[in-house]
């Protein structure tokens, strides 16, 4: 009876192998500690040697804040296709990591020439990177924006501004100052086209892509990263391309592409890189983050436009406020930056 049903064998047989496959790719995997400090030090070596390195951020750089990411084990889309809830963390307490703190310092020994990152947590500028280094591919949850003024007229407030926005629904609920018109948040959900300038910041991140002769992924699943030639260098010979380096615990589609993987915790990893290449790592003091300079204070109608958490300046720290001008608990997540990710993991549960 199998030898007639050849075609349904092969069928079975196949959809297991692809379980199997999708089974490995999720799991994570750690090098063990010697193999972890080699691969560290070749990283190093190709990093001094580099003369345009570039470094791609993803969500597994911000779990040490305790905000989740996506397709970890823990991640928001994993627990959602499993049928449980996602709890929602307090942004406003999350901090800079490590991590972010080396980028940061990486970048001032002109060791890191630009980042491009997915995240929308705010905690690159809030580590004090400059901004003209930094492309927010996804926006940020901290940055409202007035698109009627021309140019584009910025607010950087101290609270998640996306407390009533979602996938084609942008509008705060505030008012831009200068024309009246309603301020929209900043941020790309998936199934949109960002075409803001900042703090998207394409421009810069296409440019540093052309120069880049190295490019260090960290905790990304690069899934969506992939999509986006531009920062692939995808037109030139595959010998002409920038060096592939990534740090990820789990498989990436750019794996068999990357001169290196290192399978570790982009803390570990990035503390390891610092001490090779004898750079101190930098606290993160929260008297010094550039939000309570860069941000605009609300206007005494706006005091009740929102209910989220502000980030509280330590005390004694006066908060002084600049108006930017670009040119050209286990309650489930609702709305915020998660928003159209929660809606992908309900169909995908259904």
């Amino acid at each position: 009876m199998l030898q007639q049903s050849e075609g349904v064998v092969q069928e079975l047989k196949q959809r297991k192998t692809k379980r199997e496959t999708l089974k490995r790719k999720l799991e994570e995997v750690f090098d063990d500690p010697e193999e972890l400090k080699l691969k560290v030090k070749q990283l190093a070596t190709a990093i001094r040697k580099a003369k345009h390195p570039v470094v791609y951020t993803g969500a597994g750089i911000s779990t040490a804040a305790s905000i989740p990411d996506y397709r970890g084990p823990s991640g928001v889309w994993t627990l959602l296709q499993k049928g449980r809830s996602v709890s929602v963390s307090d942004l406003s307490e999350a901090e800079p990591t490590l991590t972010h703190m080396c980028i940061m310092k990486l970048h001032e020994n002109k060791l890191v020439q630009h980042v491009v990152s997915q995240n929308c947590d705010g905690l690159h500028l809030r580590s004090g990177l400059p901004r003209s280094a930094l492309s927010e591919l996804h926006g940020n949850m901290y940055i409202e924006v007035c698109t009627g003024c021309s140019p584009a007229r910025e607010g950087i407030r101290l609270f998640d501004v996306t407390e009533r926005t979602a996938l084609h629904r942008h509008g705060t609920g505030r008012r831009c100052p200068k024309c009246g018109g309603e301020l929209r948040d900043t941020i790309v959900h998936f199934g949109e086209r960002g075409t803001l300038e900042q703090p998207l910041n394409w421009k810069g991140a296409a440019e540093a892509a052309e120069k880049a002769d190295l490019i260090l992924c960290l905790g990304s699943s690069l899934k969506v990263l992939k999509k986006y030639a531009c920062l692939w260098c995808m037109n030139r010979a595959p010998s002409k391309r920038p060096e592939l380096y990534i740090v990820n615990l789990q498989w990436t589609p750019k794996d068999d592409l990357a001169v290196l993987k290192i399978h570790g915790k982009c803390d570990d990893v990035l503390k390891l890189l610092m001490e090779e290449l004898n750079i101190e790592i930098p606290a993160y003091d929260k008297s010094k983050d550039p939000i309570f300079s860069l941000s605009t204070p609300l206007r005494p109608d706006e005091e009740d436009s929102h209910s989220r958490k502000l980030i509280t300046p330590p005390e004694g720290l006066e908060v002084c406020s600049q108006e930017v001008v670009h040119d050209s608990g286990g309650a489930s997540v609702s709305g915020g930056w998660f928003g159209r990710g929660y809606s992908k993991g309900r169909k995908k549960k259904r």
